[in-house]
């Protein structure tokens, strides 16, 4: 048993959170959600003791182990990549370090001898002989190759590191598993795998992730940091999203017709209860799910950004030509003879496991980067608005505050015109007078879809749009893109955003494309390996 007593937590006068209660037990999956700067890296952390809460306790039963996937991928660096996903069961690694050295002395004693019985007593009950099979089976799964196992970590890519300490959370099966952004940076067939582990993992999973796809295939309850309190629910993240929004309604009109909204409301949950799912956990989520009451439902007080866009003009029957085009950096073949036509109804999800190459591939499209050989034709009437993976040069030169930097984009140069698509991406107030170099990240990118919004496009280029966004505002990205009458180009790592938007699919390939009108999962079952 895991459980969370009278916490709080408050950073100088700001508090995050207060008399939190919680019970967390084995077999199930929560989801640990809230807007950015609610708190919830900062619950992980007092959950896995790296931080002292201002009151209360969090208690985890005698004899339980605790694994927390680390964010320092400097860490280990000085440790093969086996030994550091062995190293998440730390007893059992120190035991295992600490017979070989026993064995290795070249005057061994009698006490050497029965200390070394002892160590290769507790072991075996920990599962040392399997630990190296174990490990490489974890590390395989995610897609980190046999010939990396013996390499340092220093010597990996970054990406790879990731997957490694991910592995190295995931090793031992730890009573209670802590993931801070497990996603961050998986191909897809990592991610699928790592769905997979998990819902048929016994223990007992904590998850903060931005990737709705994710979590409801994963998560049993939601565990929502909201109105400066901490509340558990049951169901996925749907399921909380949809309840949340129809309580919200409930609670507008709740003078009109209550028992016809109530009514409504054990509808829905009834059929989500009904929802089938290949997770073990499925059963028992039902059961719950069917207990559940109206009171029981999630309210929430979090406000979302609203993004729309909106053409000038129509577009002509011509979009877009792409002829052949090749380019290569320092050496490195980046694109091979690529070639598309985007048609009238096209809606374009960009893959490929080279993101340098998909992101040079839009810098081509939009005359930033001048193709080896190729060509690149825009219909006479299309108007581009292009989303850079890499915005930061667009603010970090940029002395002024926010409205005079929507102003360098803008015909009106009115602040009450400005103030519009500010206000959409919740600038509002004082906060349009922010200075724009000192942004978030998350700040940054919706300053960015206020640019494209204000723009008047019809032809919407985007290169990961959701980085650094969180829940609602990945949410309103969709429903915005979702909407475009137009033509769209777009690469993401939100699963259920590309599902929902795209239909049809391009893979950049170091042959060149894989080009498939369908959506994104339609395209998965064709390419994915057979059982994966």
């Amino acid at each position: 048993m895991f459980t969370v007593n009278d916490l709080s937590m408050q950073f100088g006068s700001s508090l995050l959170f207060s008399r939190v209660d919680l019970q967390f037990t084995p077999g199930n999956c929560y989801g640990i959600i809230g807007a950015n700067g609610a708190g919830k890296s900062t619950f992980i952390k007092i959950l896995s003791g790296e931080l002292e809460p201002t009151s209360g306790a969090v208690v985890l039963a005698p004899k339980k182990r605790m694994s927390v996937l680390k964010q320092n991928q400097s860490l280990y660096d000085d440790y093969p990549v086996l030994d550091t996903v062995i190293m998440g069961h730390q007893r059992l690694y120190d035991c295992g370090k600490e017979k070989d050295a026993i064995y290795e002395k070249e005057d061994f004693t009698d006490e050497d001898g029965i200390r070394a019985a002892e160590l290769e007593e507790e072991f075996s009950e920990l599962g040392g002989w399997e630990a190296e099979s174990d490990a490489g089976r974890i590390l395989q799964g995610l897609g980190v190759d046999v010939s990396l196992h013996g390499q340092l970590m220093r010597e990996l890519d970054p990406r790879l590191k990731v997957k490694v300490l991910l592995a190295q959370a995931l090793f031992g099966n730890p009573d209670v598993l802590l993931l801070d952004e497990p996603t961050n940076n998986l191909d897809l067939n990592s991610v699928v795998w790592l769905e997979d582990f998990l819902m048929d993992y016994e223990g007992t999973v904590l998850v903060v992730s931005h990737d709705r796809y994710f979590l409801n295939n994963i998560c049993t309850h939601i565990v929502d940091i909201d109105y400066g309190k901490i509340k558990m629910y049951v169901g996925n993240y749907d399921f909380w999203y949809e309840s949340s929004q129809l309580i919200q309604k409930l609670m507008r009109d709740q003078n009109k017709k209550a028992e016809q909204k109530i009514q409504e409301l054990q509808t829905f949950i009834a059929r989500f209860s009904a929802n089938k799912s290949k997770s073990r956990q499925a059963t028992s989520r039902r059961k719950l799910l069917d207990k559940i009451s109206v009171e029981e439902l999630p309210a929430s007080g979090r406000r979302y950004p609203w993004v729309g866009f909106k053409a000038d003009r129509e577009p002509g029957k011509d979009r877009l030509f792409v002829t052949e085009i090749s380019k290569s950096v320092d050496g490195v073949q980046l694109l091979n003879k690529v070639s598309f036509i985007v048609g009238r109804e096209d809606k374009i999800a960009i893959l490929g496991k080279n993101e340098l190459a998909v992101t040079m591939l839009y810098k081509i499209l939009m005359g930033l980067e001048e193709p080896d050989s190729g060509s690149v034709k825009w219909g006479a009437s299309i108007q581009p608005a292009y989303f850079p993976k890499d915005h930061n040069d667009f603010f970090a030169s940029f002395d002024g505050d926010l409205i005079e930097w929507m102003r360098q984009f803008s015909e009106d140069k009115r602040e009450s015109y400005l103030r519009t698509f500010l206000g959409r991406m919740l600038f509002s107030g004082d906060d349009v007078y922010k200075p724009a170099r000192v942004l978030s990240g998350g700040e940054k990118v919706r300053c960015m879809l206020s640019r494209m919004m204000l723009s008047g496009a019809n032809f919407l280029v985007l290169d990961q749009p959701t980085n650094h966004l969180d829940l609602e505002s990945i949410a309103a990205l969709n429903n915005g893109l979702e909407a475009f009458k137009y033509n769209i180009l777009f690469s993401c790592h939100d699963h259920q955003l590309t599902q929902t938007v795209a239909n049809r699919i391009i893979e950049i390939t170091d042959e060149g494309v894989i080009d498939r009108l369908c959506t994104y999962d339609e395209y998965m079952d064709l390419v994915r390996p057979e059982g994966q």
